[in-house]
């Protein structure tokens, strides 16, 4: 081999190792990158049922409240006591089957 070939391969052998160690930098950071977004799926879906549990609380919040003497809500009170029996009539006549 020649002087400017083993010059090359030298070359060649150093951009190599550069390419193999930003790789290796890289395939860690992505892993990184993956773990990171599975624990924001999971607060994600975390805070989404602590939200729908907020939610659910507010609504019987506010039909409690309508119940105590809120003569403007009394209507919503009654349209929200309408559907719950309608609920339970379905029930039974599930259970009835």
């Amino acid at each position: 081999m020649t002087e400017r070939e083993t010059a090359l391969i030298g070359e060649f052998k150093g951009k190599l190792d550069k390419l193999i160690i930003l790789y290796l930098r890289v395939k860690k950071e992505k892993q990184l990158l993956v773990e990171e977004h599975t624990q924001m799926k999971e607060q994600i879906k975390l805070l989404t049922l602590k939200n729908d549990e907020l939610v659910r609380q507010t609504e019987d919040l506010k039909f409690a409240k309508s119940l105590l003497g809120a003569d403007d809500d009394s209507h919503g009170a009654k349209l929200k006591l309408n559907r719950l029996v309608r609920e339970i009539d379905n029930c039974i006549a599930l259970l009835n089957k």
